[in-house]
Formats: structure tokens, C-alpha cells, sequence
């Protein structure tokens, strides 16, 4: 299957340990029980490292190779330098196939459907008034002008995603 730029998207953001990958995984397996092919996106701020020091592939990269890939029968992964930050449409038009359903953590700027995942004890949260805005996870009552669920309702933000990001015509577009 080719990439489709068409492919949903729909962020999970909120400040720092509100529990946003736990939405995400619990999303995951949600959808995965339903027969939903998803892809995850982590936007991380700052440089990162995923190999370990002394592996092949962590040689090849400290020679200088601009893009190093590790292939079995069963599983890839590449690691890419590069010269500018990518937007989400880009990571996903370049690098997603086969799935039905990407969830991105992080990447709050950018104009796709989002859940927002919010601790009271925070300041207010950063998305109310995102046209983009689906839903508030948040354990208090919240005027917030879009559907709020329980921090653990995984499986109401599931079906709110299936119904307004999944069953929608072209939703993997960019809004605003």
C-alpha cells in the first residue's frame, strides 16, 4: 500500500506527565481489538538517541552515515539525520503505510484533531478555543466547550475518535 496523505490523524497533547502515553497505548490496544491498523507519532522537543552505544548500527552512525536502517524478517527501524524539524504531514507522507489510524503524542501546533489530557493542577488547558479540539480528559468539572471524559475513559475517547475522526471523509487533512 502506498502512503496516503489521507491517512486520519488525531494528536493526544497536554503537559508533562497529564498521562498522555497511557492514553495512547490504551488507545492503541483499543483500536487493535477492533481490527484498526494504527501508527504512533511521539514528538520529543529536544535531540534524542534510540540505539545503544557499541551496537552495528550505532557504529555505521558515529561513522557519519546520514541514515542508518536495521531490517529482521519481522521488524525495521531507521534512524535519520536531519537539516530541518519535519512537520506531522511530512513524517506521516513519508514514513506511515499500511495502517488505518495514526495518533500522534505531542505536536499541539499542529492542525490536526486533538485530545487534550489535563491535570487541574496545571494552568488552563492549552487548547481551549483549538478549533481542532475533539475532547478534554480531565477529572474535574471543566467548561471547555467540547466533550469532556474521565482521565482513564480510553474507551469513550476511542469511540469518540471512530465516530468524528475515523468515519469522516478525508479527517488526515489539516485544518485552519
Amino acid at each position: 500500500m502506498e502512503s496516503d496523505s489521507r491517512i486520519p490523524i488525531v494528536l493526544v497533547v497536554g503537559r508533562a506527565k497529564t498521562g498522555k502515553t497511557t492514553l495512547v497505548v490504551k488507545l492503541v490496544s483499543i483500536f487493535k481489538a477492533r481490527g484498526i491498523r494504527v501508527a504512533t507519532i511521539k514528538h520529543h522537543p529536544h535531540d534524542f538517541e534510540i540505539d545503544r552505544e557499541g551496537k552495528d548500527t550505532y557504529r555505521h552512525k558515529q561513522a557519519g552515515a546520514v541514515l542508518t536502517m536495521i531490517a529482521s524478517p519481522s521488524k525495521m527501524a531507521m534512524v535519520k539525520d536531519l537539516d530541518e524539524e519535519l512537520r506531522l504531514q511530512e513524517l506521516v507522507e513519508q514514513f506511515v503505510r499500511d495502517v488505518d489510524l495514526v495518533i500522534a503524542e505531542g505536536f499541539k501546533g499542529e492542525p490536526f484533531p486533538k485530545i487534550e489530557v489535563y491535570d487541574p493542577r496545571d494552568e488552563p488547558p492549552a487548547t481551549i478555543g483549538d478549533p481542532n479540539l475533539l475532547a478534554v480528559l480531565c477529572d474535574m468539572p471543566l467548561d471547555a466547550g467540547v466533550p469532556l471524559f474521565k482521565r482513564d475513559d480510553a474507551r469513550s475517547v476511542a469511540d469518540l475518535i471512530a465516530e468524528r475522526v475515523l468515519r469522516k471523509g478525508n479527517p488526515g487533512s489539516p485544518k485552519g
